[in-house]
């Protein structure tokens, strides 16, 4: 997995996005509320994970669904944040906290509130750090937070 991840580093998404879209108007991402950066985050970290699991070989779609949801549900996202906290800077730690503090409506069915509000916290995170340009750093995370995760399976 960590191979597919430098690859993806080196496409350089944002520049394919334009290109596919065209000019894209800028934006201050300060002005974005944090629930728009976890929309972004979401779909971002959704389509990583989605790569990462196919990148295992072809196997029927239900168990690359399978695969795919226990790796994105709230409650994975939250262990991860336990691995990352530590390691984030002063302003990711900002943009995560107004994720994870942000108002909402009401968790996913079958996640605690706390997972769903850290959840929420790293996807607006993930959404920062892509609409940033900050490919390596989102993918820096995003790996460090994997390998938490495999390590707590192991345990």
């Amino acid at each position: 997995m960590e191979k597919d991840l430098e690859i993806a580093a080196g496409i350089g998404w944002q520049a394919w996005i334009r290109e596919l879209k065209g000019e894209v108007e800028t934006v201050d991402i300060q002005s974005y509320s944090p629930l728009t950066l976890a929309y972004v985050g979401d779909g971002i970290y959704d389509l990583i994970i989605r790569v990462l699991v196919v990148s295992g070989g072809n196997r029927p779609v239900r168990k690359l669904h399978e695969e795919t949801s226990s790796i994105v549900r709230a409650s994975s996202q939250s262990e991860m944040m336990r691995a990352l906290q530590p390691i984030l800077t002063e302003e990711e730690h900002t943009i995560y906290r107004r994720g994870r503090n942000t108002k909402m409506v009401s968790p996913a069915k079958n996640q605690s509130l706390t997972d769903y509000r850290r959840a929420t916290g790293f996807e607006a995170l993930i959404g920062w750090l892509f609409l940033k340009n900050e490919e390596k750093r989102l993918l820096e995370l995003i790996r460090i937070g994997l390998d938490h995760l495999n390590e707590v399976k192991e345990v």
